[in-house]
């Protein structure tokens, strides 16, 4: 099955790490994807800029609405994702463990919903 695996941390706790702690963090997650890569688990992954360069976008009465920013206010913003795949909850949890990010964050563990066959 497979699974997202939404990273979200305080940016600006992150701004005020020193850029050599900033690299080591880096390197871990570089060998978090080298090992998640090995086990066959890893679909895909990707950092996002941080959340002021979000757009929100929103249909009401057929009418486009943009909002600069995140749809929410929140304490912690998403900073990133790995798409993996798992045998089932259990394994996707412990995946979810050992990004670097759990450590000073949260990692929010979400199905992906099947997708239909296209006739």
């Amino acid at each position: 099955m497979k699974y997202l695996l939404l990273i979200y941390e305080k940016e600006a706790d992150w701004a005020a790490i020193p850029e050599a702690e900033k690299g080591k963090i880096f390197q871990e997650y570089m060998d978090y994807s080298k090992r998640i890569r090995k086990s066959g688990n890893y679909i895909g992954g990707e950092a996002l800029q941080p959340v002021s360069t979000a757009t929100t976008v929103r249909v009401k009465n057929g009418k486009t609405l943009t909002t600069d920013g995140p749809f929410a206010e929140t304490r912690e913003q998403l900073g990133g994702f790995f798409l993996v795949d798992a045998k089932d909850l259990d394994e996707a949890i412990a995946l979810a463990a050992g990004i670097p990010g759990s450590r000073t964050g949260s990692i929010e563990v979400r199905p992906i919903m099947p997708t239909p066959p296209v006739e």
